[in-house]
C-alpha cells in the first residue's frame, strides 16, 4: 500500500482524503475518528500496525479491533511513580542478566507533573502555602529523590517539579501543541496529538481539541517501552449542544448537568463528541471543565473539535496557533460540517440550572433550590450540628482553573466581606488552584484579600482535597463527628466517592467555586438559599445570596486578565526548574537506581523474579463478594494510612514515623498489598462489618483481606472475587489491579466492569469475567473452578461452584484483543514486554 504525503509550510502531513481512493469515504467521519485514522496511516510499518488495523479503523468498524501509536503519554506522580520504579526494576534487572540497562527507556516523548503528593496541613493563613510544601518534601524526600533521578537517567522523560499546577491543567496551559511537529521516517511532520495518561481525568485536554484519555499505568508503560496501543473501534455519541446559559448559572452547573445526562444515556467505553450551534458559546477553558468530567459520564473521551475558540485559546497562552490551524483545516479536522455519529444526544444549554452533585456520586445531581429538602438528624456536638458544613475546598480538579468560577468565586467574596460576613468558624477552608496562573489573574483583578478574608487561602497547587488529601480537620470538629454527628464537605472537584474525601463525613458534595464559598459563609448543608439568608451582618440585617452572587457582567469585566500570554510566557519558562527544595535534592545512581535497603516508599518490585505464567483456576475460595459500584478506591485506597492497618504495622516495625498515604507510598509494593481492599467503606457481603475483612475457608476464621489471603497463598489456595455492576469505577489506579494480582486472586467476576480497571486486570493476568452470579446465592464457603472454553479473545468460561451442591453458570472472559490474551499467557504485561526486551 501506498501512503502519499503532503506539505504545509516546511512540514510534511499525510493527508486523509487519499484514503478515497482506498475505498473509504471518511469526510463526515466524527473528527475525533478521523485523528485516529491519520494516526495509524502515518505509523503503518506492516508489523506493529498493519493493513488490516487501517482498514479497521477507516471503516470505522466499531466493536473491532486497532493498533495506533499515541503521541504522547502523561503522569502524575501517584501513578507515575510506580510505574517508573517498574522501569527501574527493568534496568536492575537486565543488568543482572548481563544486558545494556540503558535499553530500557520511554520509546515515545513521556511527561510526568509532581501534583498528587501535597495535603492540607495548614490552612487559612497566608503561610499555610509554604509549610504545605515544605511538609511535603519532608514526607516525600524519597520519592522525589527518585524522580529526580529518573529525570536524569531516562531519555525522553520531562518531569515537572512540586508547585506548577495539577497534571491536567500543567497539559492544557503548557504541554499540549494540539498539533505536534516531529521527525517522522527522516522528515519533519506534522500531526495530531493524541495523548494517553496515567490518570483519568487526562480527558481535560480534550477540551482543547487534543484527543486524549486515561488508561492504566501499565497499558501506558507497555506504549512507553514501544508497544502499540490497542484499543476497540468505539461508537461516537454526538452531543449537539444548542441554547445560552442562564444568567447565574456556572460552567460547574454545565458540567453537571451533561455528566447527569450523559451517565443516564449510558456512553461507558464510547467517545463523546461535542458539536452544534451552542459549541461557540463556550470557551476552552469551559470545554476543558466539561471534557475532565468524561470519567463521571463514563465516556472513554469528550471531545470538543478544533475551532477558532481552540486558536484563540492557543494565542493567549503563548503558543503556535498558526500551524494548529493551518493543518487542521488542511485535513479536514477544523470544526465546520457536523458528522456523522453513532447516535447522537441533544443538550439545551438554557436548559442548566444551578446544581451540586451528591452526596456520594458525580452523577448525583441535586438542584440548588431542592438542597434545603436533605434530611440530617437534630443532634447538637460540642462544635457542630448535624448537617454541618465542616469542609469547604476550592480544589484544584475540574474548575479551579475555569477563570469564570475562580473570578466568580472572588467577586461574591469580596461582595460578602463588604457586607461584614465571614465564613462558619468551624469550616476548613482551602483553595488548591490547578495553576499558580490563577493566582496572577486575582491579584491583578484585586479579589484574592477578599478570598483571604474568608479563610481561602492558597494552600498548595497540586491535587488536594479531591484526591483525598484534605488533612486532618480541626480536632473539636472531628470529636464532634466521631460521636456521631452528621458533617458534610462542600468541594470544586469531580470525585466524592464515600470516604474518599474523609471517613468521617456523612457526604460530600460537588459545585461551583462560587458555591463553595457560600457553603462556608453558610455552614449547613440543607440551607434554602432563596428563603434563608446566607448570613447576618453586624448590624442583625440578612445577606441573601442573592445579594452578593457575581453577575456574568461582573465577571467578564475581568475575563481579559485571566489570558494574558505574558502570565503564560513567564510559568513556561521555569516549569522544569522545581524551586530550592527541589533544587537541594541529591541525585544517587547512575544508569541503575541507588535500591535503598531501607527505604520505606521506593523498594524495588517482584515483577521479574517471580514466574507467573498463566494455569486454568482450580479449587480456589472466594476472598470477597462485593455489591455494585465498588470502587478503585475501596480496592486500592488513597488518603491517609490508618494507624490499626496492616501497612501501619508493616511501616511500623520499620521505624517508620510518618505513615503518610497510600498514594505517597505506591513506590513500595509491600504497603500496597496490605492496603488492598483496606478501606473502611469495604462491604464485604462474607461478613457482618464494614472494612477490609473477609473469611478464611474452611475454618471460618475472620480476619483482613491481606492476612487471609496471604495465609491462602501460603496454603497454594487460588481465589476468585465476586462483584455487581461498574466494578472499578474511580480512578485509574493500576495499583488496584497489582495489589488484586499480589493477594492472589486470578479471577474476577463481575457483572460488569469500568474501562480502564478492566483492562488493568488484564494487564497484571487477572481474567475479568462478566457473568450474571447473583441467583447463586454464595456463602463464602465453596470452592470455585473456573474453565476457558479456548484461549482467545472474549472467550465463553464455565464457572463450576461447588459447595452443598455443584452450580454451573456461564460467563465471558473480558480479554478483549489479541495482545491481552498474550499479557495473560505472560502471567501479565511487564513480563510480556521484558521478555522481548531480554530476546532483542
Amino acid at each position: 500500500m501506498k501512503i502519499e504525503k503532503s506539505k504545509i509550510g516546511n512540514a510534511y502531513y499525510y493527508p486523509l482524503s487519499q484514503l478515497k481512493e482506498m475505498g473509504f469515504n471518511v469526510e463526515k467521519y466524527p473528527y475525533s475518528i478521523k485523528i485516529l485514522i491519520e494516526n495509524v496511516l502515518r505509523n503503518l510499518d506492516g508489523e506493529k500496525i498493519t493493513e488490516e488495523d487501517l482498514e479497521v479503523i477507516a471503516g470505522w468498524k466499531t466493536g473491532k479491533d486497532f493498533a495506533f501509536s499515541p503521541t504522547r503519554v502523561i503522569m502524575q506522580d501517584y501513578t507515575g511513580v510506580p510505574l517508573l520504579v517498574d522501569l527501574a526494576a527493568m534496568r536492575s534487572e537486565l543488568q543482572r542478566r548481563g544486558k545494556d540497562p540503558s535499553r530500557v527507556n520511554p520509546r515515545l516523548p513521556s511527561d510526568l507533573v509532581i501534583d498528587h503528593s501535597v495535603q492540607v496541613d495548614y490552612f487559612g493563613t497566608e503561610y499555610s502555602l509554604s509549610l504545605n510544601m515544605k511538609t511535603e518534601f519532608e514526607r516525600n524526600k524519597e520519592r522525589y529523590k527518585f524522580l529526580k533521578w529518573a529525570q536524569g537517567a531516562f531519555s525522553n522523560l520531562r518531569i515537572v517539579p512540586p508547585g506548577n499546577g495539577i497534571i491536567h491543567q500543567v497539559n492544557l496551559e503548557f504541554l499540549s501543541k494540539v498539533v505536534d511537529l516531529r521527525e517522522h521516517n527522516g522528515v519533519l511532520t506534522a500531526f495530531p496529538e493524541i495523548v494517553i495518561g496515567t490518570d483519568s481525568h487526562t480527558t481535560m485536554a480534550d477540551g482543547i481539541g487534543v484527543l486524549a484519555w486515561g488508561v492504566g499505568g501499565l497499558e501506558a508503560e507497555a506504549v512507553m517501552l514501544g508497544e502499540p496501543y490497542y484499543m476497540t473501534v468505539p461508537e461516537v455519541v454526538g452531543v449537539r449542544l444548542t441554547g445560552e446559559v442562564r444568567e447565574g448559572v456556572t460552567p460547574t452547573d454545565v458540567v453537571l448537568y451533561i455528566t447527569e445526562t450523559l451517565r443516564r444515556k449510558g456512553v461507558v467505553g464510547k467517545f463523546v463528541e461535542f458539536f452544534g450551534p451552542a459549541l461557540s458559546h463556550l470557551s476552552v477553558p469551559d470545554r476543558a471543565t466539561i471534557g475532565n468530567m468524561a470519567p463521571e459520564y463514563g465516556a472513554t473521551v469528550g471531545y470538543f473539535p478544533i475551532d477558532e475558540a481552540t486558536l484563540n485559546y492557543l494565542r493567549a497562552t503563548d503558543r503556535d496557533a498558526e500551524i494548529v490551524g493551518e493543518y487542521a483545516k488542511a485535513q479536514g479536522i477544523f470544526y465546520g460540517i457536523e458528522p456523522n455519529y453513532s447516535e447522537m444526544v441533544n443538550i439545551n444549554l438554557s436548559d442548566v440550572e444551578p446544581s451540586l452533585a451528591g452526596p456520594r456520586n458525580p452523577d448525583e445531581r441535586v438542584p440548588l433550590k431542592k438542597m434545603a429538602e436533605i434530611k440530617t438528624g437534630n443532634k447538637r456536638g460540642k462544635k457542630i450540628a448535624d448537617g454541618s458544613v465542616v469542609l469547604a475546598s476550592i480544589t484544584s480538579c475540574t474548575n479551579t482553573s475555569n477563570p469564570t468560577v475562580m473570578l466568580g468565586a472572588g467577586i461574591l467574596a469580596r461582595k460578602a466581606v463588604a457586607m461584614g460576613l465571614r465564613s462558619m468558624n468551624y469550616v476548613k477552608t482551602s483553595m488548591a488552584p490547578g495553576s499558580p496562573i490563577v493566582v496572577k489573574y486575582l491579584n491583578e483583578a484585586g479579589l484574592t484579600p477578599y478570598l483571604e478574608a474568608l479563610g481561602f487561602h492558597v494552600v498548595g497547587f497540586g491535587c488536594t482535597t479531591c484526591i483525598g488529601n484534605a488533612g486532618p480537620l480541626p480536632s473539636d470538629v472531628e470529636e464532634d463527628l466521631k460521636q456521631g454527628i452528621e458533617g458534610y464537605a462542600v468541594i470544586s472537584g469531580n470525585r466524592n466517592f464515600e470516604g474518599r474525601i474523609n471517613p468521617l463525613l456523612k457526604g460530600t458534595y460537588l459545585a461551583s467555586p462560587i458555591l463553595v464559598v457560600a457553603y462556608a459563609l453558610a455552614g449547613r448543608i440543607n440551607i434554602n438559599f432563596e428563603t434563608e439568608p446566607v448570613g447576618v451582618d453586624p448590624n442583625g440585617r440578612p445577606v441573601f445570596l442573592r445579594d452578593i452572587w457575581p453577575t456574568m457582567k461582573e465577571i467578564s469585566s475581568y475575563i481579559t486578565l485571566a489570558l494574558n500570554p505574558k502570565f503564560y510566557s513567564e510559568q513556561k519558562g521555569r516549569i522544569f526548574e522545581g524551586d530550592e527544595n527541589w533544587k537541594l535534592l541529591p541525585v544517587e545512581g547512575g544508569l541503575t537506581f541507588a535500591w535503598d535497603p531501607k527505604s520505606t516508599y521506593i523498594v524495588e518490585p517482584p515483577w521479574f523474579k517471580e514466574s507467573s505464567e498463566f494455569k486454568e483456576i482450580r479449587n480456589a475460595r472466594i476472598l470477597m463478594v462485593l455489591g455494585d459500584k465498588v470502587t478503585t478506591d475501596h480496592i486500592s485506597p488513597a488518603g491517609p494510612i490508618a494507624k490499626d492497618s496492616d501497612a501501619a504495622k508493616y511501616l511500623e516495625e520499620r521505624g517508620t514515623k510518618e505513615l503518610n498515604t497510600y498514594g505517597a507510598r505506591r513506590g513500595n509494593h509491600e504497603v500496597m498489598l496490605r492496603g488492598g481492599f483496606a478501606n473502611p467503606k469495604v462491604k464485604n457481603l462474607l461478613v457482618n462489618k464494614e472494612g477490609g475483612f473477609t473469611v478464611h475457608y474452611p475454618d471460618g476464621t475472620v480476619d483482613t483481606v491481606y492476612r487471609v489471603a496471604m495465609r491462602y497463598k501460603s496454603e497454594g489456595v487460588p481465589l476468585v472475587i465476586f462483584a455487581g455492576k461498574q466494578y472499578g469505577t474511580g480512578s485509574s489506579r493500576d495499583w488496584a489491579a497489582k495489589v488484586t494480582a499480589l493477594l492472589g486472586v486470578k479471577a474476577v467476576i463481575a457483572e460488569s466492569f469500568e474501562r480502564i480497571h478492566r483492562s488493568n486486570l488484564v494487564a497484571m493476568g487477572v481474567i475479568p469475567i462478566e457473568a450474571d452470579w447473583k441467583s447463586l446465592n454464595l456463602k463464602g464457603n465453596e470452592v470455585v473452578d473456573v474453565e476457558l472454553d479456548e484461549m482467545k479473545p472474549r472467550t465463553t468460561v464455565t464457572i463450576k461452584i461447588r459447595g452443598e451442591s455443584e452450580r454451573t453458570i456461564k460467563g465471558i472472559a473480558r480479554i478483549d484483543t489479541r495482545t491481552e490474551l498474550e499479557y495473560v499467557k505472560h502471567g501479565n504485561i511487564l513480563n510480556y514486554v521484558f521478555k522481548r526486551l531480554v530476546q532483542d
